[in-house]
């Protein structure tokens, strides 16, 4: 991984007080400027007792090589057979634009089914969880991120605060033009059949930064676990590099 700068303190503030990360729709222009700061999103210090919902129901096991027939929504159906955590982007690796910030899709990790806001079947994978993390998450600044959150989010605790926290701001526009986005690379910290962490690297204004996304196996697809603190992200750090990342299209 890339060496963590801790100089001004900036990335290791909740995401929704940093001053350079506006998710998706106002990534661009916040960070390039360096100018905007949110207000902070936290309705106070987060209960150190709350967790995710104990009743969540575990989803089913997937077979060695496939998912079983009955794992998955209608009409979704992957190849899982590659268990690996990823080295190299997908050859099938494409930009695809929702708002201001266009995300990875693939045809063979997913997303393969696009539902207005909602974008799912990502394929049962080390690479297709990393594909979820970048398209789930960059659907919370626009208008129509409560289905988002409601279908692609863990339930329990966590995701009630921050569907709370998004509630207060305003959605930002979808006016994105740009072909490529400033995501940059990625890398699969962890992986097993039920939980992946996958961390994500950014390109801003020439600087680097990243941050981690813990992913679940839920329901037969990857959903986005929520932090304690009611955030998607585990936090924000500078980096010196992409070394140790995997650079998407690359």
């Amino acid at each position: 991984m890339g060496k963590r700068s801790d100089s001004s303190g900036e990335w290791e503030k909740p995401f929704w007080q940093q001053r350079g990360w506006i998710i998706s729709a106002g990534f661009l222009a916040a960070v390039v400027v360096l100018a905007v700061v949110a207000f902070a999103m936290r309705g106070g210090e987060s209960d150190p007792s709350a967790q995710n919902n104990p009743t969540s129901r575990p989803s089913p096991s997937a077979t060695e090589g496939g998912s079983q027939a009955d794992d998955r929504p209608a009409g979704c159906k992957t190849d899982d057979s590659d268990q690996e955590k990823p080295t190299k982007s997908p050859a099938d690796m494409r930009w695809k634009s929702y708002g201001t910030l266009p995300v990875p899709v693939s045809a063979t990790y997913g997303p393969t089914k696009f539902d207005g806001n909602v974008w799912s079947c990502y394929s049962h994978t080390p690479t297709g969880a990393a594909m979820a993390a970048h398209a789930i998450t960059d659907k919370l600044s626009y208008a129509g991120w409560r289905d988002v959150v409601e279908k692609q989010f863990v339930p329990g605790t966590t995701r009630d605060k921050l569907e709370a926290d998004r509630a207060k701001r305003k959605d930002h526009p979808r006016n994105g033009t740009a072909e490529s986005g400033d995501f940059y690379g990625f890398t699969v910290m962890t992986y097993s059949k039920q939980q992946a962490t996958v961390q994500m690297l950014m390109k801003i204004d020439g600087q680097y930064a990243s941050t981690s996304v813990s992913m679940k196996w839920l329901d037969g697809d990857w959903k986005v676990e929520v932090q304690p603190d009611g955030s998607p992200y585990s936090g924000f750090a500078q980096t010196s590099g992409p070394e140790g990342f995997v650079v998407w299209g690359k």
